[in-house]
């Protein structure tokens, strides 16, 4: 079973779905989740696939899903006519659905026998689970948006059916994940006045015993007062990833964006005064696009002050990309394109703000006690995640005191970050 997997989690998602299909059951066979998301992308796991094609063994194939794989949601017939470096290789090549029929998925476990199973069990920790799809909302720089179909969503009932399943199955953290997750039970991703996610985690929070729940990334225009509330119980992380990509109000009306300046502001404030049941600090993450067209030096410095003022602590950034591979978004077109040398120049003044922040909140962090669920361990090395986010082993920390707590939480003391 050989797979890679390029661009978000939705795409991890749905390459669990199809790596334990019927449909690819008794083949030989390499799965690849395509992406879109800048030229580079693109790039990058084409590369691959022409790479792989010439490892091939008889009778083995590469599978290809994901957005390369569609055109306005429908599987692309067009495919090898417009990726023409592949058209060679049709033979070697099949283009996938983005998900195996349901009546060809796994058959789901018997749980009444799972309990039996449970010390054969490898360690489970983390598990990726979709509640939405997909976006009504053409930002001017986004191309998956023409690659898929509009908004939908799940029911919360469906979704704490998969959950439980998990729980059965030992998993312990579940990670709710998107395209624009934060709106859920909503008609469109264009309709942000009623957000209703913080009833979907409650509901979670009521109906299942996981023990931690993590929250993929939000589209600052769904999260309001009564979802910051929820993130006070200690069984969510306290941990925001905001797709805020400026901080500029002109620039973000470019990229048509449904929020100003004004708004995020505002919404990190608040975000920053929860009060968790824990005591854990709140952390924050953020989507940065750089270099967008038309973006003067001001308004690139607004951006690299949000980084500073509000103790960004990762930026997720993405170069902007114009698309000049094979399709292009409406930004494309704009005038005012950055030259390369100020992209370099704004990307270094980005990534050393960054680091700098996440240095000195690593350093408020020393001295306090982290509830963690450990994912790895090799050779007494342990692996895991802070409630706030901070990736540790026990190689880079010192530790004051541990302890067990039913078999499955471990509580560090940490004391100091090497």
């Amino acid at each position: 079973m050989k797979y890679k997997v390029f661009g978000c989690k939705v795409n991890k998602y749905f390459t669990d779905e199809w790596l334990n299909s019927a449909y690819l059951k008794d083949k030989s066979w390499l799965f690849v989740a395509s992406c879109v998301v800048t030229d580079s992308a693109k790039k990058k796991w084409l590369k691959f696939v022409k790479q792989e094609l010439s490892n091939l063994k008889e009778n083995e194939k590469i599978f290809i899903s994901w957005c390369w794989a569609f055109e306005n949601w429908k599987e692309n017939k067009e495919f090898f006519k417009v990726y023409q470096e592949l058209s060679d290789f049709q033979d070697k090549i099949e283009v996938l659905w983005e998900a195996p029929p349901k009546e060809e998925k796994k058959q789901k476990l018997d749980l009444s026998k799972l309990w039996n199973l449970k010390n054969k069990l490898s360690l489970t920790t983390k598990k990726f689970l979709l509640i939405q799809w997909w976006c009504d909302s053409f930002c001017t720089f986004c191309l998956t948006v023409q690659k898929r179909w509009r908004h939908f969503f799940r029911s919360k009932e469906d979704i704490v059916d998969e959950i439980t399943e998990f729980e059965m199955q030992w998993w312990k953290e579940v990670v709710l994940t998107w395209v624009n997750l934060a709106a859920w039970w909503q008609d469109t991703t264009n309709e942000f006045t009623k957000p209703k996610l913080h009833e979907l985690l409650q509901y979670i929070l009521d109906k299942t015993d996981i023990k931690r729940i993590r929250i993929s990334s939000l589209w600052p225009e769904f999260v309001w007062e009564d979802l910051l509330k929820v993130f006070e119980n200690k069984r969510i992380y306290p941990h925001f990833h905001f797709s805020i990509q400026s901080w500029n109000s002109r620039i973000l009306k470019l990229m048509r964006r449904h929020y100003d300046w004004d708004y995020m502001r505002d919404l990190l404030n608040k975000t920053l005064k929860i009060k968790r049941e824990d005591l854990v600090s709140v952390s924050i993450w953020a989507d940065l696009i750089v270099w967008f067209p038309w973006e003067t030096n001001t308004e690139f410095e607004d951006t690299l002050n949000l980084v500073k003022d509000y103790n960004i602590t990762k930026v997720h950034w993405f170069p902007f990309s114009n698309h000049t591979l094979w399709e292009h978004v409406p930004a494309s077109y704009f005038k005012w394109q950055i030259d390369d040398k100020i992209k370099k120049e704004r990307l270094e003044k980005l990534l050393y703000a960054w680091e700098e922040v996440r240095e000195n909140f690593i350093k408020t962090q020393v001295w306090k006690t982290f509830e963690v669920l450990v994912e790895s361990v090799n050779n007494w090395i342990f692996k895991w995640w802070t409630q706030n986010y901070i990736e540790a082993t026990n190689d880079n920390f010192e530790v004051i005191s541990w302890e067990i707590k039913k078999n499955e939480i471990i509580i560090w003391k940490i004391k100091k970050w090497y």
